[in-house]
């Protein structure tokens, strides 16, 4: 699944490197900081889980890490430079968003926007069905599709470009066992063929499951960044141990 999944020539992307980055959104006094001085350094390997309550900015960090906003402050950069490596990021959102075509012709789509020609598109829609499990599907409307598939559908598409990161906004959320199931096969499918997954899930039982690293936000800071196996046993932030404990965070 290698040449399926990764690209070899995107290496250079890394690291990803935030710095001191800032995200401010208009408040009624003033400008509200979601993301407050967060340094961050991504690498390949490990599959990285980016847990916290609800508002400590998980999804924000995904769309600064991607480019698809800007910091208010900081630094984004992408194997040293500010802009190169934003065409080899991959971002699924948590409700998929998918053309009123078929699944094949969405898959299409997404390879004539990346740039290949048509001779190589017939080929690499066939893998990219295979890798999804979608081949049953080829013809039918990506609308008739269950929650799951369509997820599958998201992914897969995300995946036409060969990204090197790819990026993972709760993928699974409202999905059934057996759907979930099936997004987290497909997920360390990917990233145990070398494209290094950052996925945000709220879901602890899944981030136990999946998980190698965790970086753990709040009120949009780093309060923690460890080993998965660490951070679940012997969690050292008070905001971590709090969190776990299923207690309130202030």
């Amino acid at each position: 699944m290698r040449d399926m999944a990764h690209n070899p020539d995107s290496d250079g992307i890394w690291p990803v490197e935030l710095d001191g980055v800032v995200f401010e959104a208009p408040g009624e006094v003033g400008a509200k900081r979601l993301i407050d001085g967060v340094s961050l350094r991504l690498e390949p390997g490990p599959l990285t889980c980016v847990m916290g309550p609800n508002g400590a900015g998980k999804s924000l960090l995904l769309r600064l890490i991607a480019g698809l906003i800007r910091p208010s402050g900081g630094e984004v950069t992408y194997g040293g430079a500010a802009e190169a490596g934003k065409n080899r990021i991959a971002f699924v959102f948590q409700r998929p968003v998918l053309l009123r075509r078929s699944v094949a012709a969405n898959l299409d789509h997404a390879l004539k926007t990346y740039g290949a020609p048509r001779a190589a598109r017939r080929g690499r829609i066939a893998e990219l069905l295979a890798l999804g499990q979608l081949q049953a599907f080829a013809r039918q409307p990506a609308r008739v599709l269950s929650g799951g598939e369509q997820q599958r559908l998201s992914m897969v598409r995300a995946l036409a470009a060969r990204p090197a990161l790819l990026l993972l906004d709760e993928p699974t959320a409202s999905l059934d066992p057996q759907a979930t199931a099936a997004i987290e096969a497909l997920i360390r499918q990917v990233a145990g063929e070398g494209v290094k997954v950052v996925l945000v899930t709220h879901d602890r039982d899944q981030a136990r499951r999946m998980a190698e690293e965790i970086v753990f936000l709040h009120h949009g800071r780093i309060a923690e960044q460890a080993p998965a196996a660490r951070f679940f046993d012997q969690p050292r932030s008070p905001e971590a141990q709090a969190y776990l404990a299923g207690r309130l965070l202030l």
